[in-house]
């Protein structure tokens, strides 16, 4: 099963950002530094936080099954 791209500036993978939110990881900053990246443009870092919000209720919530974050409104970058 293919990982859905989150940032596309560093290739960061929602995979990617659940294994770092799983090591303790709590913003997109800290889940990109975990993998050697730091945050570009800057589009993906409401996203990025919210699948770490969803790792740690996932993670919280014990056995539940989690439910997949959508992904922002594209918006336009001056």
């Amino acid at each position: 099963m293919r990982s859905m791209i989150v940032c596309v500036c560093n290739a960061i993978t929602e995979k990617d950002v659940r294994e770092a939110a799983r090591k303790g990881a709590r913003t997109p900053e800290a889940a990109y530094d975990f993998h050697g990246f730091e945050p570009e443009c800057g589009c993906c870092l409401d996203y990025a936080q919210e699948i770490i919000d969803d790792e740690h209720r996932s993670c919280a919530g014990g056995t539940a099954r989690r439910a997949v974050a959508q992904p922002p409104k594209l918006r336009a970058v001056a």
